[in-house]
């Protein structure tokens, strides 16, 4: 069972209509079209932007989320898509990390700020962001108390939160996920991004990538239909403004 309690400083900032609405309106029908390709490796699949030049659907909400966060002292952001079905939840409770240096040399680095841009609605999926350690010996390795702060997906909204927290999603029944369910879901989308102090190893360009033509700038996705309905969530609207130096 899930549980929430109150406190004096939430784990999670979060943002509603985070970006204007033909940049999402793009980004959103782009990752759409991009139907189940590269399913299985979604989160395997991981960019690097410098923020420069955008060559990418993503990067560009990366500027316009940058402006507007007005986040300082960065050396760019590592993106990557989030899509799931709720009734299979893939992603074990986690802490981000440099991938590539884990395995090299053991050392862990955490990106400074962590933060997901939900694209769409669907049932359960809840964000869960916790101030407590993953459990490998716990179903999807969640932590022994679930005392989480919860964001519901929904459409622009955007949840910021420390780069070494840990966070997982919830199934479709809003529980931890221990099972793939009976009923399949269609998928939930997101856009994850990583701001970083130093460039993470081993991560590419998407410039460089041949991976996801739909989301390339320029490439006139077509839409491939709307967004289901599920209530909203009850946090409220946060002004942000993030300085990484302070931490």
């Amino acid at each position: 069972m899930t549980t929430r309690r109150a406190r004096r400083r939430s784990l999670v900032r979060i943002e509603d209509g985070a970006l204007p609405s033909p940049l999402f309106s793009r980004l959103a029908r782009s990752v759409r079209a991009l139907g189940t390709e590269n399913l299985d490796r979604t989160y395997q699949t991981t960019f690097w932007f410098d923020l420069r030049a955008p060559a990418a659907l993503p990067e560009e909400a990366i500027l316009s989320l940058r402006e507007r966060l007005r986040v300082r002292a960065v050396a760019g952001v590592e993106w990557w898509l989030s899509r799931m079905r709720t009734s299979d939840v893939q992603v074990d409770f986690h802490r981000d990390r440099d991938e590539a240096l884990f395995r090299r040399t053991g050392r862990i680095a955490h990106p400074a700020i962590s933060s997901v841009l939900f694209l769409n609605r669907c049932r359960g999926g809840l964000l869960a962001v916790v101030d407590a350690p993953p459990n490998d010996a716990n179903p999807a390795c969640a932590p022994d108390a679930l005392d989480a702060d919860l964001v519901r997906p929904r459409p622009n909204r955007l949840a910021v939160f420390a780069g070494d927290a840990t966070h997982g999603v919830l199934d479709a029944n809003d529980d931890i996920p221990c099972r793939r369910l009976p009923a399949p879901m269609p998928l939930r989308l997101a856009l994850v991004m990583n701001w970083w102090k130093r460039r993470p190893e081993h991560v590419p360009r998407f410039a460089d990538s041949r991976r996801y033509g739909t989301l390339r700038i320029g490439s006139g996705a077509p839409s491939r239909g709307g967004d289901r309905t599920v209530p909203s969530s009850p946090h409220p609207e946060r002004a942000l403004d993030v300085d990484l130096r302070r931490r």
